[in-house]
């Protein structure tokens, strides 16, 4: 009699819960991952990756695809539409937690895969946010990875900083000033998402003489990889969303 109680309430226990990694994969280049990166990408039974829309193509699911069977893993695309829409925002992102709370309910740990590391600017930083107030009881754990700031400066071979020198990563947007700002006060800016305001850095840029001193790069090391030393060849034209501007003085 016991016994058989015993196995009931086995069978009625919950299961432990998975856990969540967010997982940076590097910039670009495949081998620019880490050996934690590759062995969790190999254990978890759910990769989860980030993409624009259904169907869209994932940049940081191609290198993932390097390493994993996909075919014998749980692929679990999350879209994130690019919108300011607050409501089609806040509906997309719960219908993403619960996703991935649905295979964490069910003991499965979950990989979420992103471009560059996963704590900075990084889709992976809300969905960490939004998990632990919705399931707090979730276990979560960032990965770092390689970023684009830091993969930008090695291909460039121009340092972030040195000695007492100060280093900004800041988002580009149209405000002349704080971007002027930003490059007054610190001997090197990283700016990212350039490549819709690139005419306003470029003014920018001429009206502190510092065109010499500006570079883009465009999905730093991957395969589609760009590179422009003479930026202001870059006036009006349409860059990549992956652009960065690497300012150093």
């Amino acid at each position: 009699m016991n016994g058989g109680a015993t196995q009931v309430a086995s069978a009625q226990a919950p299961a432990k819960l998975g856990r969540l990694y967010g997982v940076g994969v590097g910039p670009g280049d495949p081998e620019l991952i880490t050996i934690k990166a590759f062995r969790l990408m190999k254990e978890s039974p759910v990769i989860a990756y980030p993409r624009k829309k259904m169907g869209a193509k994932s940049y940081a699911l191609a290198i993932v695809e390097l390493y994993v069977d996909t075919a014998e893993k749980d692929m679990l695309g999350l879209t994130f539409p690019m919108t300011k829409d607050t409501e089609a925002l806040a509906l997309q992102w719960g219908k993403t937690v619960e996703a991935v709370w649905e295979r964490l309910r069910a003991g499965k740990d979950v990989v979420f895969v992103t471009e560059g590391d996963p704590m900075i600017y990084s889709t992976y930083i809300h969905l960490m946010r939004l998990m632990a107030e919705r399931h707090p009881e979730v276990e979560m754990v960032a990965v770092p990875g390689i970023s684009s700031v830091n993969a930008s400066a090695s291909r460039l071979g121009v340092p972030l900083a040195d000695g007492d020198e100060q280093v900004a990563i800041v988002p580009a947007t149209g405000d002349y000033e704080t971007m002027r700002r930003a490059i007054e006060s610190h001997a090197c800016v990283v700016f990212i998402k350039v490549a819709k305001v690139i005419d306003l850095m470029l003014q920018v840029l001429r009206d502190l003489d510092l065109v010499h001193k500006a570079a883009v790069l465009t999905k730093v090391t991957s395969g589609e990889e760009q590179i422009w030393r003479r930026v202001e060849e870059l006036e009006g034209r349409e860059l990549e969303y992956l652009t960065l501007m690497v300012v150093r003085k």
